[in-house]
């Protein structure tokens, strides 16, 4: 699967460079969700589990659209996918601005879905893209490295979210548990129009600039196995692979409860005592960290073995977490900002580890492994678990997922029954 190195790099090279624009703005969209939820708890006036049922319906689209976009990618190829996935993301877009006209919980949640059945497509083409277009022995740093643009999208989000959402609301300017008249929730309500147009809009265009590149097109022989090699082969064979499914499961739970939760949990007298639109500016500082660590991680793992980098992270989050859960007021705030520069490699190291060996299993691995970003559709039970032993409490279940990426390092990633490495030729 590697990359040809007879003039393949220069094409490569710039696909890479107009993918990373795909990283960034389906990071954005996602993370904006970290602002969104708050504010959708007040308008509502939700509890916990009700307001992590928003991010789990999003985690369900993850699991509906995965291997249908395997499928659909297998009939029309990646850069026609890959316009697709924005374009469904688009519409999604435009419908919460009914949704906040309205306001309606339940068409809110229906354009959370769409957006994120599109934010699946996008997945399941973009990520085994990158890892195949190059040399193999570097598919997890040149992950990691675009997946960096991801979360750059990430740390923008919440700046956009604080200042065109929280920062226009009466929710969001006072403090945790202020009790808002039913006009107060009606205005807030309406705060999400403008963001989402502008998110539409941006959208649409680089789905027009996606369909106008030339980006290099894989050859055959990554794209999928013929129906007679198919018989010989099993994905079940490959145990980075099946462990890999599980650990991208347990680590979305682990991400996607942080991201969610951050601003209510520093928002609570005992912690913060902050507004939500504060708390906001301190959420940048997660985002910020898991971009400074996959830049970090991306030149680390030239020289260090991604699996004892992945090790490593797993045992630092691992360690923040408790501190997050144990610890009192500022230090616990604190504790949860740290782990965002754990967090930062997990994902694309697990993923490119996951598939390493797999040669033309490679696309539909990858359908299962997007398919186990459902895993952050579980974050309901730590919702669930907050409203029963408080929200502090509820991240001793981050913790016991931080162990088990553990695990896949330093034993799960090894491959079994890996297949030789096929070239990947590019063309124009």
């Amino acid at each position: 699967m590697a990359g040809s190195r007879n003039g393949a790099t220069a094409p490569y090279g710039r696909a890479l460079a107009l993918l990373a624009s795909l990283f960034f703005m389906w990071g954005f969209i996602t993370v904006i969700n970290n602002t969104l939820l708050p504010h959708l708890r007040s308008v509502f006036d939700l509890n916990y589990t009700q307001t992590t049922l928003i991010e789990s319906t999003w985690f369900i689209g993850y699991l509906v659209a995965s291997i249908p976009s395997a499928k659909l990618i297998e009939r029309i190829g990646y850069q026609r996918a890959l316009v697709v996935g924005l374009a469904v993301m688009t519409v999604g877009s435009l419908l919460m601005v009914p949704a906040a006209r309205i306001p309606s919980y339940e068409v809110t949640l229906l354009a959370l879905f769409i957006v994120a059945c599109g934010i699946a497509l996008l997945q399941v083409a973009a990520n085994p893209y990158v890892a195949v277009i190059g040399p193999p022995e570097s598919a997890e740093s040149r992950l990691t490295l675009v997946q960096a643009f991801n979360t750059t999208g990430d740390v923008l989000a919440v700046v956009f979210g604080r200042y065109l959402i929280l920062s226009r609301t009466s929710g969001g300017t006072t403090l945790e548990g202020t009790q808002l008249t039913y006009a107060e929730r009606m205005a807030d309500a309406h705060a999400t129009q403008l963001p989402y147009l502008i998110v539409a809009g941006v959208l649409a265009v680089l789905a027009f600039a996606i369909a106008r590149a030339k980006l290099p097109a894989l050859s055959e022989a990554t794209r999928r196995a013929n129906a007679e090699e198919r018989k010989h082969l099993s994905l079940w064979r490959h145990r980075n692979l099946v462990l890999g499914v599980v650990a991208i499961f347990v680590y979305l739970i682990a991400e996607i409860g942080v991201g969610n939760l951050f601003i209510n949990f520093v928002s609570q007298p005992d912690i913060g005592n902050i507004t939500h639109e504060q708390a906001a500016f301190y959420l940048t500082f997660v985002w910020g960290g898991m971009m400074v660590g996959r830049f970090a991680g991306a030149f680390i793992m030239r020289w260090i073995a991604p699996e004892k980098v992945l090790a490593a992270f797993a045992l630092g989050a691992f360690l923040t977490m408790l501190v997050a859960s144990l610890a009192h007021g500022q230090a616990a705030m604190y504790g949860l900002i740290l782990v965002g520069l754990f967090h930062s490699i997990m994902f694309p190291t697990i993923f490119a580890l996951a598939i390493r060996g797999l040669g033309p299993l490679t696309e539909e691995g990858s359908g299962l492994l997007i398919m186990a970003i459902a895993g952050g559709a579980l974050v309901v039970v730590q919702g669930w678990l907050a409203d029963l032993y408080g929200i502090q409490a509820s991240f001793f279940l981050t913790a016991a997922c931080e162990l088990i990426v553990l695990v896949y390092a330093l034993w799960g990633s090894k491959p079994t029954s890996a297949l030789p490495p096929e070239e990947a030729t590019v063309t124009a």
